[in-house]
């Protein structure tokens, strides 16, 4: 096929941005589109085959609404952009409507907001439902999208206080050999959630709300025999809640309360033989009103592009073991009957 040209305008303040560290962006969209890209002032020539050409112009689009909107254009927005095209969407629009989506700012002022369909609609079905299942790889958003929105229905006096539990499951080592008292033992298990808090509350004012009892991080043991009102709750890591402890956490939610639980089916710390609490709840629970099940995937993966791959890799790994255990005993059960019948 014979090659064309065409050509976007980009302002000059917009052009580092969109280029990337040593055009960074840039050589990624001429890679994957298989097109060149020459800068000439405020325009970029695009050269290629028309199909390549009209996809990266698309995604130039959209990088340019990005960087108009104020974001830093990283790696991730960029394939991003790339996997939109792919799946037959507008990546202007549909990144226009995501990115417009600001639920909060941390204390250095960075907005906070989802950066792709499936963050956007999970922070949609927080909005709106009592109890929301954030279910996904790591780097997704899962805890951090909803601990900025626990702040700010605090804040906006929507509930009265926050409460932040993660069951304190050993990955390999044991609490009893850990130094210190209960506190010092557990305080790894919720540090994550401590972070998110600094973050975006600022250290003296989740210092002064946790004095006053109004944020309270505590391991899920706790939350039995209570009823939590008026609260908005984050039961995080929820993979390694066994089906007792989650619905004993499910039942504490009382009169003006908003949950969110947040798991990896993938990455369980429970012994091999038993059932985690979050798979069970998300199948048992999906059908009934003001609960939503949200599943974020690969795509939604906002941290380094590196794990987005690595998350990619072990998905079809994890594909890849069930086709072939379930090959498995499908052949055992069409030879199982013979193979008796021979012995006999």
């Amino acid at each position: 096929m014979s090659l064309i040209e065409g050509s976007i305008d980009i302002p000059l303040d917009h052009l580092e941005n969109i280029f990337g560290q040593f055009d960074r962006n840039i050589k990624l969209i001429e890679q994957t589109f298989a097109v060149s890209l020459i800068a000439r002032g405020d325009s970029i020539k695009i050269i290629g085959e028309r199909d390549g050409v009209e996809r990266a112009r698309d995604v130039l689009d959209s990088l340019l609404a990005l960087s108009k909107s104020g974001e830093s254009i990283q790696e991730q927005n960029v394939r991003y952009a790339m996997s939109l095209h792919e799946d037959g969407m507008n990546p202007v629009q549909t990144i226009l409507k995501v990115d417009g989506d600001v639920i909060a700012h941390t204390v250095a002022g960075k907005p906070i907001k989802p950066k792709t369909l499936g963050q956007k609609a999970y922070v949609d079905a927080i909005r709106q439902k009592m109890i929301v299942f954030g279910l996904g790889p790591a780097g997704t958003g899962k805890t951090y999208l909803a601990m900025a929105m626990a702040i700010m229905a605090f804040q906006r006096e929507e509930v009265s206080r926050i409460i932040l539990t993660r069951p304190a499951i050993e990955a390999g080592e044991k609490l009893g050999f850990l130094p210190g008292d209960l506190q010092s033992k557990i305080d790894p298990y919720l540090r994550p959630l401590y972070d998110a808090l600094y973050e975006i509350m600022g250290a003296e004012s989740y210092q002064r709300n946790m004095e006053k009892g109004l944020i309270e991080v505590a391991p899920l043991a706790y939350m039995r025999g209570r009823t939590l009102d008026n609260a908005f709750i984050i039961l995080d890591e929820a993979q390694n809640t066994t089906p007792a402890q989650m619905k004993m956490f499910l039942t504490r939610i009382g009169f003006g309360s908003k949950a969110v639980i947040t798991g990896d089916a993938s990455q369980k710390d429970l012994s091999a033989d038993q059932k985690s609490g979050l798979d069970v709840a998300a199948k048992v629970l999906s059908g009934i009103d003001d609960i939503a099940v949200c599943q974020l995937t690969g795509k939604d993966v906002v941290r380094h592009p590196l794990v987005q791959k690595i998350v990619n890799a072990y998905e079809e790994y994890e594909k890849k073991e069930t086709r072939i255990r379930r090959d498995a005993m499908r052949i055992g059960s069409k030879t199982g009957p013979a193979r008796r019948g021979h012995r006999a």
